[in-house]
């Protein structure tokens, strides 16, 4: 299978289907870096999401006898709604399996997407034990399983983002950021650019917690992680595809891990100045910028806005990491001798101007002279946090601070 052919004839099959999204040249990011920065905002596909794009383009090329007994997919966002939406589209019916933990707006969102098209099923702890119940259900139904990345025209229909690039680019184009889960956007991306211009280079770019294809290039063979930091759901694999990770290795010029603390404060600066909701995982091109800051200056970069199926129940845990990540927020456990006035010393003498308790509380109350209190502190700056804790220390606070590797972090806040 030529990709490159099944890539134009993709685009073919998705007219109608899927938005040629805007290509934005982002003023703040050009400035800030001294380049020409271009977001890719697949966030305004219909599903907020560009899997609507291998998805529909894998339906719509199956064949009679494989929709025989209709398909089946496993995912827990956005191709699931994806599948749902083909399904609609072309009158296909599907069955979705999504893990029970899924959260109820997602599930709503898959219905609304399919319809009487589609039947959910809730089962499985996680994504990879809701895989496996769905890839049961497929061998015993004699169904079609629709893989999220692992597929040639899958492949194909995530490359179209590659050509529609290109055509508005072309010579001027220098680097593509891509985020990386599985590997079938970036296959799709890479294989359409790098057949059409070898000297642009593409990036790959993955959370520091999840980062399965960058072990699997750096050991050349697919890796498959123990264990992994969901923050960013939208690429959270555990390993690469088989396909993937070939065409990775023959097109992709590097992957790089951005800490997830990295990822939440991009979030937060895209919706704060250019007004963009991004899920963790469509943040995450944009968010590896400040680790290229010299390599970009002067080029002309595209940043894949790859998903914006952001709940908003989630911003408090974003905020929280991002001021993490910054430095800005600390937490400690204080010994506070109990007695009248303590709390009044460790605010007129340790806080600084600017530095603000967000969380106090008594770990635990006996009739003990002192006892432990957590706090937690946000500064105005990273800077702030030495002169703090030498001042705990001037004024007589033992204390211990508490780190987001420790599990006691994890355990009290």
């Amino acid at each position: 299978m030529n990709l490159l052919e099944e890539i134009e004839k993709a685009s073919q099959n998705l007219k109608g289907v899927a938005k040629n999204t805007p290509l934005e040249l982002s003023q703040r990011l050009s400035k800030k870096f001294k380049a020409n920065i271009f977001l890719k905002r697949e966030d305004l596909q219909e599903i907020r999401s560009f899997k609507i794009r291998g998805a529909f383009n894998k339906i719509k090329n199956l064949l009679s006898k494989d929709l025989k007994n209709g398909i089946v997919c496993a995912s827990a966002g956005n191709h699931a709604q994806g599948v749902a939406f083909s399904c609609k589209k072309l009158k296909i019916k599907g069955v979705i399996f999504m893990p029970q933990v899924t959260p109820p707006q997602k599930v709503e969102r898959v219905k609304y997407f399919g319809e009487n098209f589609v039947e959910i099923r809730l089962e499985g702890e996680n994504f990879d034990e809701s895989q496996k119940i769905a890839k049961e259900y497929v061998k015993k139904k004699k169904a079609f399983f629709v893989h999220p990345f692992d597929d040639k025209l899958v492949i194909a229909g995530q490359g179209t983002i590659g050509k529609e690039i290109y055509e508005k680019l072309k010579g001027k184009l220098d680097i593509v950021l891509v985020p990386i889960g599985g590997g079938g956007l970036i296959s799709g991306i890479s294989i359409y650019l790098k057949e059409k211009n070898p000297n642009i280079k593409i990036y790959g770019v993955e959370p520091e917690g999840a980062a399965s294809m960058y072990e699997s290039l750096k050991k050349g063979k697919i890796v498959n992680l123990k264990n992994i930091d969901t923050f960013a759901d939208g690429v959270a694999v555990k390993k690469p595809g088989k396909i993937t990770f070939k065409i990775c290795q023959k097109y992709v010029d590097k992957v790089l891990k951005v800490p997830e603390g990295k990822i939440a404060q991009t979030m937060i600066e895209l919706y704060q100045n250019e007004g963009i909701v991004t899920e963790p995982a469509g943040a995450l091109s944009t968010s590896v910028l400040d680790f290229l800051a010299k390599e970009i200056e002067g080029k002309t970069v595209v940043s894949i806005i790859s998903g914006g199926n952001n709940d908003l129940l989630r911003y408090p845990e974003i905020l929280e990491k991002s001021l993490v990540w910054q430095g800005r927020k600390h937490y400690f456990l204080v010994e506070f001798a109990q007695k009248p006035g303590q709390l009044r010393k460790f605010v007129n003498n340790v806080l600084g101007p600017k530095d603000d308790i967000v969380l106090f509380e008594y770990v635990k109350k006996n009739e003990k002279e002192k006892g432990p209190v957590l706090i937690g502190i946000e500064l105005q700056k990273r800077e702030d946090l030495i002169p703090l804790m030498k001042r705990m220390k001037k004024f007589g606070f033992n204390y211990k601070k508490l780190n987001p590797d420790d599990l006691l972090y994890h355990y009290l806040v």
